[in-house]
């Protein structure tokens, strides 16, 4: 296992539509525990393949709605594609591959999303609130989607450092 480089957004593969993975072999594993590797230690929520390189339609997120006491975990999403998607929330988002940028973004409260797993068995999971913005902003990145074009405003300097995000 091994960190990789994360691509930044005058990068221009953070821009190209991803392949499907058609291969669910020991590199695609490879790629997934070095995805995860690479998370970590950036305390981000979500990665995409493309952020580091790879042009292929895999990304992880964690899931941080667990119950108290239990630990967040990976969820591996392969050929991903949402399914259902209900409500709406307004928030701040940043990105790995946009560092110190933040902009508000409206996206569903509610995804559910159909994907294979790392061996190609196809699964459906369902996210809320954190779980769903990730789902939706990490497979924007498997279309060259980054979430600047979807903001309806970029936050400034002073907004984040007071910690108070309008809506407006």
């Amino acid at each position: 296992m091994a960190r990789r480089n994360i691509l930044t957004k005058e990068e221009p593969g953070l821009y190209k539509k991803c392949r499907p993975v058609t291969d669910f072999n020991a590199r695609l594993h490879q790629l997934l525990d070095d995805m995860a590797d690479t998370l970590e230690p950036e305390n981000g929520v979500g990665l995409a393949a493309p952020q580091v390189g790879v042009l292929r339609r895999a990304v992880i997120v964690l899931e941080t709605n667990v119950p108290e006491g239990e630990d967040e975990y990976l969820i591996e999403l392969v050929n991903p594609e949402i399914i259902e998607s209900s409500g709406e929330q307004y928030g701040a988002e940043g990105c790995l591959s946009v560092p110190g940028e933040y902009g508000m973004v409206r996206r569903p409260m509610n995804v559910k999303v159909r994907a294979q797993d790392r061996d190609g068995n196809f699964f459906e999971v369902e996210g809320t609130g954190l779980t769903a913005r990730c789902f939706c902003h990490e497979i924007d990145h498997l279309d060259g989607v980054v979430f600047t074009s979807k903001c309806e405003r970029m936050l400034s300097e002073e907004e984040l450092e007071s910690g108070k995000l309008e809506e407006e």
